[in-house]
């Protein structure tokens, strides 16, 4: 399909005082050096990374550095190393956090052990990195000082699970700071929250297309081009909470996992989305998937491969140009291009085909592979609710064509 990241989340224990519902959340780590049995064991975890690493995939582990669950062995051992209130009792990261309780960075040796920890999963089981739970709750400063430690055993790639371009990183309690420099040491790529929830706005009638360019201008006016974010439709937190991205999204669902796959950033996939996946996951319990035929394997595939081969579409490629395309409001259509290689991406939101002014030159239809010859000023028709992909072949085109005011 494309992918070549394995985002795995917490595999470790889960704590059972305090806990949420039948099996409990999984960010409520009990032991930080053991598997859950209920995923397996530590050997079964090493032959999922070997197996992925054959097929050229990287694998991350998701890691919970904020906090533990209220049964974690280190509050005994370590009382010291967690946040304690006034009246000396342990206190979770927020109020409804109630089964997990907050770790004290001010304590040097609570960082070694968290260190260590993070290089012993590295060293054991050769895991490729870490999403970070929460990151921006921790010390910025811990992780630019864990990183070269990790960076020390292997390469790694680091995701942090914050937004500085949106308000507390993502979270709705106004005392948390958003602007921790995540990316500027420590992390490779944080998530795009702030576009994700722009896109369930613009399908509430609540936000237009529009606002996508004032989004585009604040990620290049908080960053240099060369740093990405994480954009993606759904994932365990949004599909639980918020609910699936055909609940939130309806008949837009498929236009904008197609702008979140082509906008410059990394794109994800969470399980299931490639077979239809319509209803939401128990975040507390066992609940599984059902997989069918993988209605939509093929529409990721292409999205994913173009996205992985495309000269145009590099991450953090700052030779790779943007261009917005003029159309009705209901549309949203740019070019992304490089030398020429271009791509030409348009989504329509209306429940009737808009056309849109396209741009000249030879071009190919990602999902119909049909070639096509636009001419200078020819429409081009974007289906109701939805898109066209068309694929500059880079012999043929003209990147003077591309550059549209």
């Amino acid at each position: 399909m494309g992918i070549g990241i394995v985002w795995l989340m917490p595999v470790h224990p889960i704590g059972k005082v305090g806990r949420k519902g039948a099996l409990g959340s999984p960010y409520a780590v009990r032991d930080y050096f053991a598997v859950s049995p209920e995923f397996g064991t530590l050997d079964d975890l090493r032959h999922l990374v070997q197996t992925a690493h054959a097929l050229g995939m990287k694998v991350l582990l998701d890691w919970v550095a904020n906090h533990t669950s209220r049964d974690n062995a280190l509050i005994a051992e370590h009382p010291d190393w967690y946040q304690h209130d006034t009246a000396g009792q342990l206190v979770p990261p927020v109020p409804d956090w109630t089964d997990v309780v907050a770790l004290d960075y001010t304590s040097r040796a609570m960082r070694r052990y968290m260190t260590d920890a993070l290089s012993w999963w590295l060293r054991e089981t050769d895991i490729d990195g870490y999403r970070c739970d929460v990151a921006g709750l921790v010390p910025t400063d811990f992780w630019d000082e864990t990183r070269p430690v990790l960076d020390a055993i292997k390469p790694i790639f680091m995701l942090a699970e914050w937004d500085e371009l949106y308000p507390s990183g993502g979270l709705s309690w106004e005392e948390f700071d958003s602007d921790t420099r995540l990316l500027e040491k420590a992390f490779d790529m944080s998530f795009g929250l702030r576009l994700h929830y722009l896109l369930d706005r613009i399908a509430e009638g609540h936000a237009t297309l529009a606002d996508i360019d004032t989004y585009l201008a604040a990620e290049r006016e908080k960053y240099p081009p060369t740093v990405y974010l994480m954009h993606f439709t759904s994932n365990h937190d949004v599909n639980s909470w918020d609910g699936t991205e055909y609940e939130r999204l309806g008949p837009l669902a498929q236009p904008f996992a197609v702008l979140t796959a082509l906008l410059p950033g990394m794109p994800m996939l969470y399980s299931g989305q490639e077979a239809g996946l319509n209803r939401r996951l128990e975040f507390f319990g066992h609940d599984t998937i059902e997989w069918g035929d993988f209605p939509l394997q093929d529409f990721y595939t292409r999205l994913f491969q173009l996205r992985k081969t495309h000269a145009a579409l590099a991450n953090g490629d700052p030779a790779s140009q943007l261009r917005r395309l003029p159309g009705p409001a209901d549309t949203y259509a740019f070019t992304r291009s490089k030398g020429d290689a271009a791509v030409l991406c348009a989504v329509n939101i209306a429940a009737e085909a808009r056309a849109v002014p396209a741009v000249a030159g030879q071009w190919r239809d990602l999902f119909s592979d049909e070639a096509m010859t636009l001419s200078p000023g020819q429409p081009l028709e974007v289906p109701a609710h939805g898109w066209q992909v068309l694929v500059a072949e880079p012999a043929a085109s003209q990147p003077s064509a591309l550059i549209i005011g």
